[in-house]
């Protein structure tokens, strides 16, 4: 089966992105912050998406190289920032920047992070610019509400708005921009933006899900959010809430891939449906269907 690591997309941004750590001076210590956060690998799954929404409209992979940059590097950010809050102390198996660095170099690498992001989207024209920009704002205010969801008062709708505003609204922008980059119309990639906030909602739940089934083991922190499944649990038992968690997944990715068939075949189109089952579907365990 192929992964993402196996699409030409994959490989242009993640020689992009050594490119440019490794560039640096070697005595910041800024890059060896850097360096450690990329030795813990990573799919870099929203500039793929941006990537292959730039070719499923028409433009260029090359074109679209700086601003997939600039989205890795504010999701790096924001990875960097969650895991002070949480107090994450495992990131996808590799010790989290704060507890390696300590806070202070955490969260400055993080800023340094955001900064160079900036500066990456900046030339690619005000409707790019907007959608990064409502990205970042949303991802802040999704962080907000997941600090506060320890609240009994956190219910389901609550946690979409978390989602769809932490997780949901960078993969949301990542493909309006690829639309964006390509010289889409308005139209074109609000339909995107709507396609990949299913998508990385989607993501989210699924993320959630395994979470609450114990099947994630390269990831470990001190606070734990109240996920989709635990609000389910509340009413109802553990069964039924996986069902009915999983139903909320199923649909989101059967109305993003609603949104895709609007477009003519390609090769980019195909890509992108194999990216949102390897993301979302393909990640739940066989004995959970």
């Amino acid at each position: 089966m192929i992964e993402i690591e196996d699409l030409e997309e994959y490989q242009l941004i993640r020689n992009a992105k050594d490119e440019m750590v490794h560039s640096m001076d070697d005595r910041s210590h800024m890059k060896k912050m850097l360096l450690h956060i990329c030795s813990s690998g990573g799919k870099n799954i929203r500039p793929v998406m941006l990537v292959l929404c730039t070719e499923m409209c028409g433009g260029n992979s090359e074109s679209s190289i700086k601003a997939a940059l600039a989205i890795e590097f504010i999701h790096s950010a924001s990875l960097i920032h969650d895991d002070v809050l949480d107090g994450g102390l495992m990131r996808r198996g590799v010790e989290s920047a704060h507890k390696k660095y300590g806070i202070p170099a955490a969260i400055l690498c993080g800023d340094f992070l955001i900064s160079k992001a900036i500066s990456l989207i900046s030339g690619y024209g005000n409707n790019a610019v907007n959608e990064f920009g409502r990205a970042g704002m949303y991802m802040a205010e999704g962080e907000t509400i997941d600090i506060s969801s320890v609240s009994e008062e956190f219910r389901e709708r609550n946690y979409f708005e978390c989602i769809s505003k932490k997780t949901g609204s960078l993969f949301a922008a990542s493909a309006a921009i690829g639309a964006y980059v390509a010289g889409a119309d308005e139209e074109i990639a609000l339909k995107l933006r709507l396609f990949g906030e299913y998508v990385g909602n989607a993501y989210q739940i699924v993320d959630d899900l395994l979470e609450y089934l114990n099947k994630l083991e390269d990831k470990s922190s001190t606070y734990e959010s109240v996920t989709l499944p635990l609000i389910y649990r509340r009413a109802m038992g553990h069964d039924a809430a996986v069902e009915k968690t999983l139903n909320q997944v199923l649909l989101c990715v059967q109305n993003a891939k609603a949104i895709l068939s609007q477009f003519p075949s390609s090769n980019a189109k195909d890509k992108l449906e194999i990216v949102t089952d390897l993301i979302t579907v393909d990640m739940l365990p066989d004995d959970i269907f």
